[in-house]
């Protein structure tokens, strides 16, 4: 049973593991057939990776995954114990920033260029079902090439 206690009780050492990601606040068109379409945060330039973070294998992808996990506005970060991080099999894909507008809250967030997609932080399974994972709703599989053009990269592998 993992356990996480919030991430501003614990400090930040300076050998903290950093990604050179900043986070930007992408926003897709406002509707799309009519429906909404969520603001998603992408990470670029440089960010700390806070606790609580995803645990688990630190070998690089194999492949090019069709699809990445994004975190969508609606994240919460469950109060600093997010439901999606202990399922992340990837080691520090998801991982707690800070709201630097209304610390001590933040969200959790993905880095893409460690996401496999394998789908397991979402909470959505085949015909509507509900599944483990995040229980808002806040994280999105988006196409690779969609993340590529708004990070303006193409991930290698």
């Amino acid at each position: 049973m993992l356990t996480f206690s919030p991430p501003f009780l614990k400090s930040s050492s300076p050998n903290s593991l950093t990604s050179f990601r900043r986070t930007v606040k992408m926003t897709a068109l406002v509707y799309q057939r009519g429906v909404p379409v969520p603001q998603y945060y992408i990470p670029t330039g440089e960010v700390v990776k806070s606790h609580p973070k995803s645990e688990g294998i630190d070998t690089p992808r194999k492949k090019k995954p069709r699809e990445l996990a994004v975190i969508t506005e609606c994240c919460t970060g469950c109060a600093g114990s997010p439901a999606c991080v202990p399922y992340c099999p990837v080691q520090d894909c998801m991982y707690w920033v800070t709201d630097e507008d209304h610390p001590p809250f933040g969200r959790i967030e993905v880095d893409p260029a460690l996401c496999i997609g394998c789908k397991k932080c979402t909470s959505k399974g085949p015909d509507g079902c509900f599944l483990d994972g995040c229980p808002w709703d806040a994280i999105e599989m988006v196409a690779i090439e969609e993340v590529e053009t708004r990070l303006g990269t193409k991930f290698q592998i």
